[in-house]
């Protein structure tokens, strides 16, 4: 909400997704960095500076990898929809606006309307995709996979693959589906002998546990929160075993915690689900919870 243009309905926005239009990778290798990619995109821990501190990630502007009409940063963006990431707001590096706010592109669309060349061979887009990371928004250099792993998820997106319908809705069984798409990535990155790609998953699905937790406000959703906790603190003991070297310090402890932990997941994920009405994630709360107060 805190980036939503002045007057944007945000019972809507915060609601409603566009769907994702990702085209099937067309092998096993393939399909292991697009997942790494796809976890990347969606967590602010792969960011730096002052985007991560607020909570910005790739997905912040470019929702399921499309644009986002509403987004409106202070000091970043000019019209809705708008940013410029050449600025110091974001960055140590950017002292300046060298290219004033921009429209936010559509990852999915025509390739042909993108800035880089996705070209696997030329390497244009993993350049470009460094650059945004370490100098747009001061993030620590991405483990070398997770880099390959968001070119080849920006490469996946493609007009060709989008569903018939154009958005969706926002829901907590999506939200946890995305968290347990994360911890298989981090048992991939493990089966890899990636021991920086695989923390970086866990922490992505832990800092995706912390969105669902902001959707279940309010004293009566107490015990949801802690069940969500708990489930972000055997994540964290799954990754004690992981060092952020190129090399796990014991990963046959961390891929057996992770597939414990996946294991047990329906079971806790239940109560969470049951609870959903009750929480931001149902459009009437959240509408309430979002209009103005009016005085009696």
């Amino acid at each position: 909400m805190r980036w939503l243009a002045p007057g944007a309905d945000a019972s809507q926005v915060l609601t409603r997704r566009p769907t994702e239009c990702l085209a099937a990778p067309k092998d096993a290798e393939t399909a292991y960095l697009v997942e790494l990619g796809r976890a990347a995109f969606r967590t602010p821990l792969l960011l730096g500076g002052q985007g991560a501190r607020a909570g910005l990630s790739c997905e912040s502007c470019h929702r399921d990898g499309r644009n986002n009409p509403a987004f409106a940063f202070p000091g970043v963006s000019g019209a809705p929809g708008t940013a410029d990431v050449t600025t110091s707001v974001l960055s140590s590096h950017e002292m300046d606006s060298v290219h004033g706010a921009k429209p936010i592109p559509d990852l999915s669309g025509p390739k042909s309307a993108l800035k880089f060349d996705q070209d696997p061979a030329s390497g244009q887009l993993e350049g470009a995709i460094d650059r945004i990371i370490t100098r747009e928004f001061d993030g620590a250099e991405p483990p070398p996979a997770v880099l390959k792993g968001l070119a080849a998820y920006t490469r996946a997106l493609s007009p060709g693959a989008c569903p018939p319908a154009a958005s969706e809705p926002v829901t907590a069984g999506e939200a946890l589906a995305d968290v347990r798409r994360a911890a298989v990535a981090a048992i991939a990155a493990l089966d890899h002998h990636d021991g920086a790609a695989a923390v970086l998953m866990i922490e992505a699905a832990r800092s995706q546990l912390g969105d669902i937790d902001e959707r279940y406000a309010g004293a009566a959703l107490a015990p949801i929160r802690r069940t969500l906790a708990l489930a972000s603190a055997d994540l964290d003991a799954a990754q004690s075993h992981v060092s952020r070297a190129d090399a796990p310090r014991d990963p046959a402890a961390a891929r057996a915690a992770l597939v414990i932990w996946l294991a047990h997941a329906p079971a806790w994920s239940s109560a969470i689900l049951s609870a959903e009405p009750q929480s931001l994630y149902a459009p009437a709360r959240l509408a309430a919870a979002v209009s103005p107060q009016t005085s009696p």
